[in-house]
């Protein structure tokens, strides 16, 4: 009887020896998204953001994968994506469902600042990193997030580069429209500041709801203040229509200056073409002249995708993957707050160049925050070393329409 319990023990304990194993087998790494592929904000994920990351993805299993001791060997990257219909309550339970049910190895940003700002603190609670990616808030550092990091410039660094580009080029007055959600309201507050700071009169300052259908009534109060710069805080849609009416009315600033939208080659400078969009700024800003691998990346989106990247967020982001990647190996597992304390403290080179976060880990070496459209190229417009070329003033008038 005793040998009979002794060999049965042996056999439990090679068994469990066995399901540990297998428990600790690993094939893959999941990566879960809920984003907006469908609904208002769907274009803006097509056009900023969206395919980079499927870019990257493609990218680390063209090399087998990620390595990861703990495990011996490289894993390969699955990209899981649900459709979060460009509604913030679908994010949230798309993502807790993501983290819970799914139990995914990690997560992916969704689309927009306020969609970010309602994911980070899920994220967080779980003690799941998530590195910001299209969208950015002021108040997601009051939140003081230690698994949230963020990526994209926005208003804090941005403001003030446009107000210092419009004081060198001799702006004396300017008015700024704003969309009323999270990321116009902060961008509208931001810019009236630094503007008057460097004796920048404003002479308005009004918000617009989202989804309006006539921004004309805002452009013609402009117009008549006789304003230097027309500054707006808005979305791809908002920007589309701005910038058709500023056409169709005839009417030119001597600096126009949109944030989520100028960016784009494919939705802006060649939906209206080049010298149409010649003079006009935007928030940003890279470009293949930027670093050797920004370069790089132009060349590797356009074989793939047929288009050119987006030249605001397109290189922070595959720059903050490579970071986490090289995190990844650098600890040599697949817990989430051993690599969080490695990306919170470590430089890694990417292909913007160096790539780290601050204190509040905010990342900070951005190649550009302020672009603009010169002969078809979104220069960088900053003053400072990251600058590509000096900023046009006065922006050119509209070209003649042909008959």
């Amino acid at each position: 009887m005793k040998k009979k319990i002794l060999f049965g023990i042996f056999v439990l304990s090679v068994v469990m020896v066995f399901l540990a194993g297998a428990a600790a087998a690993k094939d893959k790494i999941v990566i879960g998204q809920a984003i907006a592929l469908s609904g208002p904000l769907a274009g803006g994920v097509e056009i900023a953001g969206g395919k980079i990351y499927e870019l990257w993805v493609e990218e680390v299993n063209k090399n087998g994968g990620i390595y990861v001791k703990e495990y011996g060997k490289k894993l390969p990257v699955e990209l899981k994506r649900y459709d979060d219909k460009s509604d913030i309550g679908t994010m949230t339970n798309l993502l807790e469902k993501l983290i819970l049910e799914d139990k995914v190895d990690f997560v992916f940003p969704p689309w927009g600042t306020a969609w970010l700002f309602a994911a980070a603190p899920i994220a967080n609670k779980y003690k799941y990193i998530l590195i910001g990616g299209p969208g950015g808030a002021l108040k997601l550092k009051e939140l003081s997030l230690p698994y949230f990091f963020q990526v994209l410039n926005f208003s804090e660094t941005q403001a003030p580069a446009l107000a210092n580009i419009f004081k060198e080029v001799g702006v004396k007055s300017a008015a700024v429209i704003y969309r009323g959600d999270l990321h116009g309201v902060e961008y509208g507050k931001a810019f009236v500041p630094d503007f008057k700071k460097n004796k920048i009169q404003v002479k308005m300052s009004k918000s617009y709801p989202d989804g309006i259908k006539d921004l004309s009534p805002l452009i013609k109060e402009a117009k008549a203040a006789n304003v230097d710069a027309f500054v707006s805080a808005c979305y791809p849609p908002g920007g589309m229509l701005l910038t058709g009416q500023l056409l169709e009315l005839g009417i030119n600033f001597n600096a126009l200056f949109l944030t989520v939208l100028p960016f784009s080659p494919n939705l802006f400078r060649d939906t209206f073409g080049a010298p149409v969009v010649e003079g006009v700024m935007g928030g940003g800003a890279w470009n293949a002249k930027s670093s050797p691998g920004a370069k790089e990346l132009v060349d590797k989106f356009k074989a793939r995708f047929g288009v050119e990247p987006d030249y605001w967020g397109g290189l922070y982001y595959w720059s903050s993957l490579q970071h986490f990647q090289q995190a990844i190996e650098k600890a040599g597992t697949l817990d989430q707050k051993k690599i969080r304390d490695i990306m919170a403290k470590e430089k890694f080179d990417t292909a913007l160049g160096p790539f780290w976060y601050d204190k509040d880990q905010y990342f900070i070496n951005h190649p550009g925050e302020i672009g603009q459209w010169q002969n078809g190229v979104f220069e960088v417009i900053d003053p400072g070393d990251k600058r590509t070329a000096a900023p046009i003033y006065p922006k050119p008038q509209w070209p003649k329409k042909k008959n």
